[in-house]
This record gives C-alpha cells, structure tokens and sequence, in this order.
C-alpha cells in the first residue's frame, strides 16, 4: 500500500507602488532575488554570470539554508515567461520533492499586483507533512513578510 503524501501551496499577493515595466524589470532579474531573500537564508547563486533578465529553459544554481541553517544545493529551471507579466521557476534539484512557484504581475490604476502562488510538497514522506506544519510554512511567512517590507523599501508604500 502506498500513502500519498500531500501537496501544498502557499499564496501572497502585494501591491507595488511601480510601473508594471520597472516591476517586471526588478522580478524577472534572478541577481534582485538575494535582495528579497533574508540574510539568515544564506541565499548564493553560484550559476556564475547571469543575464539581467530570465528566460525560458534557463538553469539557475544557488546555495541556500531553508531549513534549520542546513546549507543545501537548490537548482530551478525557469519553465514559463510571458514577458512582462509572469514567470515560473521549477525546482529540479533541492531541498522538496515538488517546487513550482509562479510569480505573476497584474496592472493596476494606481500600481502593480505581485502574485506569488508556491505549490509544494516536503521531503521525506509523513515527517515532512510534519516539518510543513511546524517549521516550512512559517518560514515561507516570514520570508515573504521580509520580501514585502524589502519591496516596499524599493518601490515605496502604496496607497490601500
């Protein structure tokens, strides 16, 4: 018998007080993600020299520490662009069995909506269900709560 272990997924939605163009030119640029990523995460990307703007099919490498200061390899494919409006990056090696995070931007009268929609699933079967519920989700609010406060720094506070 097989147990099917579930997948999870976790969304934010911010608004930008920007241009949908200098959203899209700060999101799609994978050298901005260590700007939004706290310090603590130990985020590198050791890919080398990357160009100022994602595309698809590109391989990105990165040291990162997800989870209790473990230092792991993390590569993602960027799968899908529609350039000016979103971007997914898929994992193919790293610290889950499944990580798909779509990043959308959506035009605004006064700004720009960032979604970012991670759909997820834990290593290690039934003790990752468990680190999920004490220990990930919590880490991916405070990641994006960083991410928020870091955006709104760049881009200034918005009017909601």
């Amino acid at each position: 018998m097989t147990i099917r272990m579930p997948v999870y997924q976790f969304k934010r939605e911010q608004k930008l007080n920007t241009t949908m163009e200098e959203a899209w030119d700060f999101i799609s640029n994978p050298t901005n993600l260590k700007t939004i990523t706290p310090e603590h995460m130990g985020f590198n990307i050791t890919s080398g020299t990357l160009p100022n703007k994602m595309h698809e099919g590109q391989i990105i490498k990165y040291k990162v520490k997800p989870l209790l200061g473990i230092s792991m390899s993390w590569v993602t494919e960027i799968a899908h662009v529609k350039e000016g409006l979103y971007f997914v990056d898929n994992q193919l090696h790293g610290p889950y069995k499944l990580w798909y995070h779509e990043h959308t931007l959506v035009p605004m009268t006064d700004g720009v909506l960032m979604k970012d929609t991670i759909t997820y699933k834990p290593p290690i079967g039934f003790l990752g269900a468990i680190i999920n519920y004490v220990i990930i989700k919590k880490e991916l609010r405070n990641i994006f709560n960083f991410r928020e406060k870091k955006l709104v720094h760049l881009f200034g506070p918005t009017n909601n």
